[in-house]
């Protein structure tokens, strides 16, 4: 059966995506980032392949290497305060990077409780930090561990068996969790109960790809990255799943993972390559 995405026209053209920063040149080289996040000031966090976690400065000039776990870094979020928290996948941990930059440490797991942490979102407001537990590619498993913002004690959250939980994402009114559900080709509601446990987990939609990475908009207009093919989905109540941008040449926009929204452009890390991707004008 043809895919889905087959024969749809893309909500915007080509010329909308474009390198935000180009990283096969540089010293050091942005080495296929998995993540991105976006601190206060406006700069690009991303990592890679060898455990780096770099900095890009906000219009995409220069890059700098800040920290390292000396493993693999998935996704990484920050606090309010500026603290950066990073999944990494050979030390199967979470770690922490001060808001001053002088310190990382191993903030969560590394003790074979979590398998694959994949991304974290921080919940202030419940002083939580979800990370979703990928556990393997070829067998559901649970789930999404819930760790204390404060000490980083935590314990398994979301029990139920998923299908390569990857990336997540907040309401803004923290009422669920946004789960994408890469093997399973979904993505799913978990609601976050007045307790703070986990209700039934919904289905939000089925996605004909891979989808990676989630980021929410001011509207909360749902932004998918798909892994493969080379696309980025968007989902909403009203809308219905819209296909927003395709590279069918897996160039620029290769491989995307994790996605973050800045104003009016979805900025994306792409596994496959050295570079970040904008996407101009995709919340609209």
């Amino acid at each position: 059966m043809k895919p889905a995405w087959q024969g749809q026209e893309a909500l915007l053209p080509a010329e909308n995506g474009v390198m935000f920063f180009d990283g096969i040149f540089t010293e050091p080289q942005l080495n296929h980032p998995e993540c991105i996040a976006f601190d206060q000031e406006g700069h690009v966090w991303c990592g890679g392949e060898r455990g780096e976690i770099f900095r890009i400065d906000a219009n995409g000039q220069s890059i700098r290497q800040i920290a390292t776990t000396s493993g693999f870094v998935l996704g990484i979020a920050f606090d309010s305060a500026g603290q950066l928290y990073i999944c990494d996948l050979k030390h199967a941990a979470v770690f922490k990077l001060s808001a001053d930059r002088q310190e990382l440490v191993r903030f969560a797991g590394g003790d074979g409780s979590i398998r694959i942490p994949n991304f974290p979102v921080v919940d202030e407001k419940r002083g939580r930090l979800y990370v979703s537990d990928s556990y393997d590619s070829n067998e559901a498993g649970p789930g999404i561990w819930s760790f204390d913002l404060q000490t980083g004690e935590g314990e398994l959250w979301y029990r139920e068996p998923m299908r390569f939980a990857n990336g997540m994402a907040l309401a803004a009114d923290g009422s669920c969790l946004y789960v994408a559900e890469t093997f399973g080709r979904q993505i799913s509601r978990i609601p976050i109960l007045a307790d703070g446990r986990p209700g039934e987990k919904e289905l939000v939609v089925r996605v004909d790809a891979l989808p990676d990475g989630l980021a929410l908009d001011g509207d909360g207009r749902l932004y998918i990255s798909c892994y493969e093919p080379s696309m980025i989905y968007r989902h909403s109540q009203e809308g219905g799943l819209e296909l927003l941008y395709y590279d069918p040449e897996a160039h620029t926009l290769c491989h995307p993972t994790n996605c973050a929204v800045r104003g009016q452009d979805v900025y994306t890390a792409n596994l496959g390559r050295w570079h970040i991707t904008k996407i101009i004008n995709a919340v609209t």
